[in-house]
């Protein structure tokens, strides 16, 4: 039995927690829940209980508890399930939990895919542009640096506004709740520095749209999704959970995979 331990209980920890006990991965059992704030069954007040108990560590607690507990997990031997790739802009982190020894380290691929693709046009040949448009309803994007011009359009506008467009390094900086797409995209790709991301505000907006581009001596690509926000963060997909239970039943049982 895999003994899976799950840092962060919020928004995508809490579906995790609830699938795994549910027995959504055949083989797997949720052991502990290392969660500073949220009551649970499974509860434990420390690292070294949560390691003590768990096969593989899924972070799901934000940028800061990756920062926190990621290379010492991997340095206990203990297998990593990281979430929270945004925080992977970070070169000095990256390659700590990179260079970690011990556990495996795994990257979820969250709210986005067709990275299959992407990686083998980029063997064919350079890829010259890579570019992700993300649009969201206009109420989570607003940010203490903004200026007031753009926080009133969000507030009160009618129409569309995009409120960034700049390097995916500087997006997962400046919106670190919506970055793991983002951050995905670029450690598949071209790196933080080249993929370009713009960031839409959308009144009418009701799902969370990706619209990724990319185009290279392999061809051109164009890939979209469109999910619905989690209840309990709109910031993020709902379905991010379910790409952490896909996750894990990879780890524990892999399947037939396309090659």
């Amino acid at each position: 039995m895999l003994r899976v331990g799950l840092i962060g209980c919020g928004a995508i920890g809490s579906v995790v927690a609830r699938e795994l006990s549910g027995g959504a991965v055949q083989g797997a059992e949720l052991t502990a829940v290392l969660d500073l704030f949220v009551d649970h069954p499974l509860r434990v007040g420390d690292r070294e209980s949560l390691l003590c108990a768990s096969d593989v560590v899924v972070e799901a607690a934000g940028h800061g508890a990756l920062r926190e507990h990621g290379v010492a997990v991997r340095e206990s031997g203990t297998d990593l399930l990281v979430v929270s790739i945004g925080a992977l802009a970070d070169d000095e982190l990256e390659a700590a939990l990179r260079g970690a020894g011990g556990g495996r380290l795994f990257l979820c691929t969250g709210a986005i895919g067709g990275f299959d693709i992407l990686r083998a046009a980029m063997l064919f040949g350079p890829l010259d542009e890579v570019a992700i448009t993300s649009t969201k309803p206009t109420g989570v994007l607003s940010r203490p640096w903004m200026d007031e011009a753009v926080l009133d359009a969000l507030e009160n506008g009618s129409e569309s506004v995009t409120v960034f467009d700049g390097p995916a390094r500087q997006a997962c900086e400046r919106f670190p709740e919506s970055a793991n797409v983002t951050a995905t995209l670029s450690l598949a790709t071209v790196g933080f520095d080249r993929v370009r991301v713009q960031m839409v505000g959308d009144p009418e907006a009701t799902r969370v749209r990706h619209v990724v581009s990319a185009s290279g001596e392999a061809g051109t690509y164009e890939l979209s999704f469109e999910n619905a926000a989690s209840p309990d963060n709109p910031r993020t997909s709902a379905v991010t959970a379910y790409s952490v239970i896909r996750s894990l039943t990879d780890i524990q049982r892999p399947p037939v995979s396309f090659l």
